[in-house]
């Protein structure tokens, strides 16, 4: 199809006089037109991101990539030689992982299959991964079902990846630079994707369930142990809290959340059944069924042993560091790097969003080092801004410099001839200096915010703190964090498996310091020592929910508690309690 057919045949979609394509073509290209703004008459080439934006996608899908590397790779083998290219992509449409026949590289490069590039729908048109994301569905943009002539030659098969609370995390997406010209040629690179999509998920729930019950499913035993086609993870009272989106599928059909649910309001089995289900079972004989009657094969994994739950390296962790995080992997490294730059005098800059823990990172370097020292903070939003006399330094120290960008030009400057007279005391008296900041100071001095002088005298060497969202040390957060707000109570406060499950789905803009303020409520809200899901607190950037009353919901439903709970998710106990409370029900 020539360019002129094709900005043709867009004008007669989008006008009604012609329907041959694909509904969600359709929709995407009204998407391009009505909401992004573009123009099809005006090709643009493909967008790939800058190193430092690459840098932080691929830290922050770090843990996907890894799982699904070795998937990917066998992905790539079964391809390999056609002239396919395999991308990942984040779920805001970013490329973190490639690969590709290196002989190709610079028409890849050009075309937007590579490493960097943003495919999400209002960068790049109709596409793969971006109408993939819009859509959450599993779909083959081929050729002129791109909006954008640039992409027209291509072919892109993409299949989105759900988190275990059925969140969209990432695509999945082979592409072709030419293809045959019959859509249908496709067909098999949807299958392969689709299926490498749900292994990823799968290793990904296993992963994230080693101290749980798993429960997996396949409608033939042949493929049970080996490749099945959905599961879930339960905790010891049989809900469902983590899922693969063939299990959300399964059991409710998509956009239903089934965490939170005992297994059996689904399946005619319970956690008590759950060993007789495991691998020691003859496959045939651990049959099942849905309450509707479908058939299903079950494999239940128990548990693993108890075991140390953090790796060997973070055993050797400085006492000052170990209450900084759990078991992640990204957070493990950065205080593998702090640990070591902690007894050295070299100017750090922290960076992280707001909440993320910067300040107590900067006095766990400070004790590391020998806290017996003065650790003093330098608040740049005070003004004038109060900088110690240097006489305030007699044996060292730390000061932490903190919202650096809150300064204007003229405080840059007065910062800056303080640390140049720093910079002329003795070594052993000179205190150490620590930024912690929000912004991006490096692209600040791009851009002339910031001197460049004084970024180089402050960030020596650059620590960032993942944003809470991204750690998969959650878990541990949360009990740390239940332990010292119920510190007091008769009973260990504990989260039912529906609030926990709320919790991890959040986004939480405002990281430690959010989730610690949360829990606090909660355990305020709370009647006896378990905090349910209607205990906690409202998302602070959510639209307030809270309009429609308990008596409401119960008028609505007649009285029913059970009605009631289903339509508020949670138990019906809850409910109960809750409208004593009130004085609903005696």
């Amino acid at each position: 199809m020539s360019d002129l057919e094709h900005l043709r045949e867009i004008d007669q979609v989008l006008s009604g006089r012609k329907i041959e394509r694909d509904g969600f073509v359709t929709q995407s290209w009204r998407r391009c037109v009505e909401q992004y703004g573009m123009d099809p008459a005006k090709p643009s080439p493909a967008h790939i991101v800058t190193e430092t934006r690459l840098r932080e996608h691929v830290e922050q899908s770090e843990r996907l990539i890894t799982i699904a590397r070795s998937g990917l790779d066998a992905l790539f083998r079964q391809i390999a030689g056609r002239n396919y290219v395999l991308l990942l992509a984040d779920a805001k449409g970013v490329t973190v992982d490639y690969f590709g026949d290196p002989q190709f590289e610079d028409d890849l490069r050009r075309a937007g299959l590579y490493l960097g590039s943003d495919w999400s729908e209002d960068v790049a048109g109709t596409c793969g991964v971006g109408s993939c994301i819009v859509t959450e569905q599993a779909m083959t943009v081929h050729q002129s079902d791109h909006f954008d002539l640039t992409h027209t030659p291509l072919s892109c098969t993409a299949a989105p990846i759900f988190d275990t609370s059925g969140k969209l995390t990432a695509v999945l997406d082979i592409s072709l630079l030419r293809s045959p010209q019959p859509k249908i040629s496709q067909s098999l690179a949807l299958s392969m994707v689709k299926a490498s999509v749900r292994r990823v998920e799968m290793a990904n729930l296993m992963a994230e369930s080693r101290d749980d019950w798993v429960l997996r499913f396949s409608t033939s035993p042949e493929f049970l142990d080996v490749d099945p086609e959905a599961a879930v993870a339960l905790d010891g009272s049989g809900r469902i809290i983590g899922m693969t989106h063939g299990a959300e599928v399964l059991f409710g059909g998509a956009g239903r959340s089934i965490l939170g649910q005992r297994i059996d309001h689904f399946l005619n089995v319970s956690v008590d059944n759950l060993p007789d289900l495991m691998r020691d079972r003859p496959t045939q004989d651990r049959l099942i069924s849905l309450h509707d009657g479908q058939a299903l094969f079950g494999h239940a994994i128990a548990p693993q042993k108890a075991r140390a739950f953090l790796p060997r390296e973070a055993d050797r962790r400085p006492a000052a560091f170990r209450n900084l995080c759990g078991n992640d992997p990204v957070m493990l490294r950065l205080i593998t790097d702090a640990a070591r730059l902690a007894p050295a005098t070299v100017p750090l800059l922290i960076c992280g969003e707001t909440g993320t823990g910067k300040e107590a990172l900067a006095r766990a370097i400070h004790v590391s080092a020998g806290g017996s020292k003065a650790f003093q903070i330098l608040n740049c939003t005070a003004t004038p801004v109060p900088l110690p006399t240097l006489e305030s330094w007699p044996d060292g120290g730390t000061l932490l410099i903190d919202n650096l960008d809150a300064l204007d030009a003229a405080g840059h400057g007065t910062l800056l001839d303080w640390i140049l007279r720093i910079e002329g005391m003795p070594i052993r008296v000179r205190p150490r200096l620590i930024t912690a900041t929000s912004d991006d100071l490096a692209s600040a001095v791009t851009k002339g915010r910031l001197r460049k002088d004084l970024y180089f005298r402050l960030a020596s060497v650059r620590l960032t703190l993942p944003s809470l969202r991204y750690r998969q040390d959650i878990d541990w957060l949360i009990d740390r964090i239940l332990r010292r707000v119920g510190h007091g109570r008769p009973g260990m406060l504990k989260l039912s498996p529906a609030a926990r499950t709320e919790l991890k789905a959040r986004n939480w803009p405002g990281n430690l310091r959010e989730l610690n303020q949360t829990l606090e409520v909660a355990a305020l809200m709370a009647e006896g020592s378990v905090i349910d899901q209607p205990d906690l607190p409202p998302e602070p950037l959510q639209p307030d929910k809270s309009q429609e009353t308990l008596s409401q919901v119960l008028a609505a439903c007649n009285g029913n508690m059970s009605v009631a709970a289903r339509r508020l998710g949670v138990n019906r106990s809850t409910v109960l309690r809750r409208a004593r409370r009130e004085g609903l029900v005696r």
